[in-house]
C-alpha cells in the first residue's frame, strides 16, 4: 500500500488524462497518472485532426507527451497498472486500489477511462476489419480512401436514425463515387430514411447482412448477406454502441446521460460527486482528441481553484 497522498490521482493515460497532468504541472501540484496501456484507439495506426501530429501514431502522441512531463515537471508521476475499484472516503480522500492490491491516494480524481466499443455485438468479422476498413468516425479516417468507388454505411448503433445515417451518407460521399446505407432488414429504418436521401448516387439496401471480411490488408471489406450474396465496398461507414471503459462510475454513484457518458459540468467537468473529474470519450459524446485535450486543460484549471482555496483556507498555499 502505497502512503503518498498526491494531489490528484488521474485514472487513464490517454490524451484526456495527459492534458490534466500537463496543466496541473504548471501550477506545481502533485499528479499520478494511472495508465493500464489500454487505449480505444489501439486499433488504428495513424491519427487525424491533431495539429502538428497529423497522421501519426497515437502511441508516437502519447509518447511525446509522457517524454515532455517527465523532462520537465518533477510533480507528475506516472504507474503502470489496471484500477479495480475506486471509493472516496469519509475524510474526502480518493483511493484507487489495482488489481495486485496497491492503494493510490489523492486529494481530487481525474477520470479519462474513456469508452469501449462494443465489437462483440456485431457480426461475425467485423472487430477484425474495425479500424481497418470499417470506420467511426470519417473526420478521422476515410480521407485516404478518397476516390473509392464506392462505400457503405452501417444504419445499427449510434446512426441507426434517419437523420444520423443519411447525414454520414453525404460524408460519406465526397470520398466516394457512390454510397449504399445497409439497413440490415429494418424495414422502417429504411422508409424512414428514403426521403431523406440527397443525390441519385446514395442508395439504400435492406438485405441482412451476416459477415465482413477484409479484403487484403484492407480497406475494402467484403459483405457477405443471408442469401449468399456479396458486395464490396471500398470502406464502410459505423459507429458501434459503446458502453463505459471501467466501473468506476457506478462504484462511485456518478450521474450519467442517457446516452451513458458521465454527466460534467462545464467548462471544468466536474462530476456529480464533489473533487471527482471526468475528460474526454467517457464524459463527452464528441469524442476526439482534440476534444479530450481541451477537456483536461480545463478540468486541470478547475482542480486547482480547488486545491488552492483549499490550501490558503489552511493557510498552507
Amino acid at each position: 500500500m502505497t502512503s503518498k497522498l498526491y494531489d490528484v490521482l488521474i485514472i487513464g493515460g490517454g490524451p484526456g488524462g495527459l492534458s490534466i497532468a500537463t496543466a496541473l504541472a504548471r501550477q506545481v501540484y502533485s499528479g499520478l497518472i494511472i495508465d493500464s496501456g489500454v487505449y480505444r484507439n489501439a486499433y488504428t495506426k495513424h491519427m487525424h485532426n491533431v495539429p502538428g501530429y497529423d497522421h501519426a501514431d497515437p502511441a508516437v502522441f502519447r509518447a511525446k507527451v509522457r517524454e515532455d512531463l517527465k523532462k520537465r515537471y518533477d510533480t507528475v508521476e506516472f504507474a503502470q497498472a489496471t484500477i479495480k475499484t475506486v471509493r472516496k472516503s469519509e475524510e474526502g480522500i480518493f483511493e484507487a486500489v489495482d488489481d495486485n492490491g496497491v492503494v493510490y491516494r489523492g486529494k481530487k480524481l481525474g477520470l479519462g477511462t474513456g469508452v469501449r466499443d462494443m465489437l462483440e455485438k456485431e457480426v461475425e468479422g467485423y472487430a477484425e476489419c474495425w479500424g481497418k476498413g470499417i470506420f467511426h468516425c470519417l473526420f478521422c479516417h476515410g480521407f485516404e480512401e478518397r476516390g473509392a468507388k464506392s462505400s457503405g454505411v452501417l444504419a445499427t448503433g449510434f446512426l441507426s436514425s434517419a437523420d444520423m445515417v443519411s447525414h454520414i451518407s453525404l460524408m460519406a460521399k465526397r470520398l466516394s463515387d457512390r454510397v449504399t446505407i445497409y439497413t440490415n432488414g429494418n424495414d422502417a429504418l429504411a422508409a424512414e430514411t428514403q426521403p431523406k436521401l440527397l443525390g441519385t448516387k446514395v442508395r439504400i439496401d435492406n438485405r441482412r447482412y451476416t459477415r465482413f471480411q477484409l479484403q487484403g490488408a484492407g480497406p475494402a471489406v467484403e459483405m457477405t448477406f443471408e442469401d449468399g450474396s456479396t458486395a464490396v465496398e471500398g470502406f464502410i461507414a459505423s459507429h458501434p454502441s459503446y458502453e463505459q471503459a471501467a466501473p468506476f462510475a457506478a462504484q462511485l454513484g456518478l450521474e450519467t446521460l442517457p446516452s451513458g457518458e458521465v454527466k460534467v459540468s462545464p467548462p471544468f467537468n466536474e462530476t456529480s460527486l464533489a473533487g471527482c473529474f471526468a475528460v474526454g470519450d467517457a464524459a463527452t459524446p464528441m469524442k476526439s482528441v482534440l476534444q479530450a485535450m481541451q477537456m483536461g486543460c480545463f478540468t486541470a484549471v478547475g482542480m486547482v481553484s480547488q486545491l488552492q482555496h483549499e490550501l490558503a483556507s489552511k493557510d498552507e498555499l
